[in-house]
């Protein structure tokens, strides 16, 4: 099927036939529904199960210098506050941004062709349930600000963007070969003096020592969906809590699956998203190390990794995001849109804090005076 046949089924399909409104993706289904008249459209899946697959790291790489992956029109516009791209939502006349909560610039949106993901995870969690798990975390923060706390309280599911954040993910083989040293535990009796009620006495202790003898040798690695989120508007940190991930509930990219929602576009390649995924990977390699070289402690003086079989998907992963601005400062609470895992950033109320260092100093005063008397 060409893009232009593709992508105006996709269009006609988002039409509701009953009243001509766009027809949103409903979580947690595999349908599309009406928000005006309640029509809803089955998104039809193959018949036969598609298997989840990774691609040539390499093949990937050389295709899209030579332009010839997938592409999809989207019309987007970016933040001119934080420089995230995302795309717009059709009819939508003002809005803020996702990521910074500063107003959206409509006239700078442009209609553009962008790499077409390999794979989405659909929206499970509803925005009234991310709102619920908003406020349960906000409420059993210690220290927040209680006009914070009192305003998410009051507040509806509409301060929630749900938004596809774009990610990779990495599969490779490695073969690790390592220069180390074996550390193993000796013990050496000394003899010691020390006074005992006035008296020198002589004692003995026994002293632990580790002998050193050189290792080296070769360890192997299994790596299966590294993921690296290719969104740096959502702190890498924040993205890694979410995880993990229901990854075998992805689905053949679908446009149908985003209406309604946005997607951001990823700002992190491939081959810089490669780099981030390898220091991911590094810690388990290093701990297969440990376990070859053995004995009771161990040092690394140098390694060197072959990545094998390196291959590579590009996902759109489901979040509801709140950027929220508080005393000139943006927090951000995110959502993972499939497990209900909630992070974010939370402000501080120092005239609470305050008040505990002063109850606690309050008390220890009281205390001393108690036992002073005694």
């Amino acid at each position: 099927m060409s893009f232009e046949e593709k992508t105006s089924e996709t269009v006609s399909s988002l039409k509701c036939q009953n009243c001509g409104a766009v027809l949103h993706y409903a979580p947690g289904t595999n349908k599309l529904r009406c928000e005006y008249c309640g029509t809803e459209n089955i998104i039809q899946e193959p018949a036969a199960a598609q298997e989840i697959r990774s691609f040539d790291y390499s093949e990937f790489m050389a295709d899209l210098e030579k332009h010839e992956e997938s592409t999809t029109e989207a019309v987007v516009v970016k933040c001119t506050s934080c420089g995230a791209s995302t795309t717009m939502l059709p009819n939508v006349t003002s809005d803020a941004c996702p990521f910074c909560a500063s107003p959206l610039v409509i006239d700078h949106q442009q209609s553009m062709r962008i790499l077409e993901p390999h794979y989405v995870l659909p929206f499970v969690v509803k925005d009234k349930e991310a709102l619920q798990y908003f406020r349960n975390w906000m409420g059993k923060l210690w220290f927040a600000p209680s006009d914070l706390v009192k305003k998410v309280k009051d507040g509806s599911s509409q301060q929630l963007k749900g938004v596809y954040i774009p990610h990779w993910s990495y599969d490779t083989d490695t073969r690790t070969s390592y220069v180390g040293q074996r550390g193993e535990w000796y013990y050496v009796t000394e003899t010691y003096t020390e006074e005992v009620n006035g008296r020198t006495e002589t004692r003995t202790r026994q002293v632990r020592h580790t002998a050193w003898y050189p290792a080296s040798g070769h360890v192997a690695n299994e790596f299966r969906d590294v993921l690296v989120s290719a969104s740096p508007s959502l702190p890498r940190k924040m993205a890694e809590i979410l995880e993990p991930w229901h990854l075998d509930q992805l689905k053949g990219y679908d446009g149908r699956y985003l209406s309604g929602f946005r997607a951001e576009l990823y700002q992190t390649d491939a081959a810089q998203a490669l780099t981030i995924a390898k220091k991911r990977m590094d810690p388990a390699i290093r701990d297969e190390i440990y376990g070859d070289i053995g004995g009771d402690e161990q040092q690394i003086d140098h390694y060197d990794v072959d990545y094998n079989n390196l291959a590579l998907k590009y996902l759109l992963l489901p979040v509801w995001i709140s950027a929220y601005r508080y005393e000139g400062k943006i927090y951000h609470f995110v959502v993972n849109a499939t497990t209900g895992e909630v992070t974010g950033d939370r402000p501080y109320s120092w005239l609470k804090i305050a008040g505990l260092v002063i109850v606690i100093i309050i008390v220890v005063i009281v205390l001393y005076l108690l036992f002073a008397r005694k």
